[in-house]
């Protein structure tokens, strides 16, 4: 147990003390540990505009929805007031005074 407790702290303080960053190996490796790195960082900014793009497509969605049922009411109430006998009530409130035609319509023939 205690070889494995000196092994352990003697691998801390190789790696702490930056040491290792002077290794063969790891210079000649610099140039590739440096594009590991890039495109980690690449990966993590693709990866945050990405999610940025999908937050603003569900809040799109839910505004789209909104104007949807909103076009729904006020449709609604456009086919509600175009109604003959609403029109007829709305004209008789403003004092307006016309009226339907009573006779029915007929049709011509040549």
């Amino acid at each position: 147990m205690k070889t494995t407790d000196k092994k352990h702290r003697s691998l801390i303080q190789y790696v702490f003390s930056g040491i290792f960053l002077t290794e063969d190996g790891l210079v000649k490796q610099s140039k590739l540990i440096i594009l590991v790195v890039i495109l980690f960082l690449l990966f993590i900014s693709n990866d945050y505009s990405c999610r940025k793009k999908l937050y603003k497509i569900e809040e799109l969605k839910v505004e789209l929805n909104d104007v949807k049922y909103h076009n729904l009411v006020i449709s609604t109430q456009l086919t509600y007031n175009s109604r003959q006998s609403q029109l007829e009530k709305l004209l008789e409130e403003k004092g307006i005074n016309l009226s339907g035609n009573k006779n029915p319509a007929y049709m011509i023939k040549k």
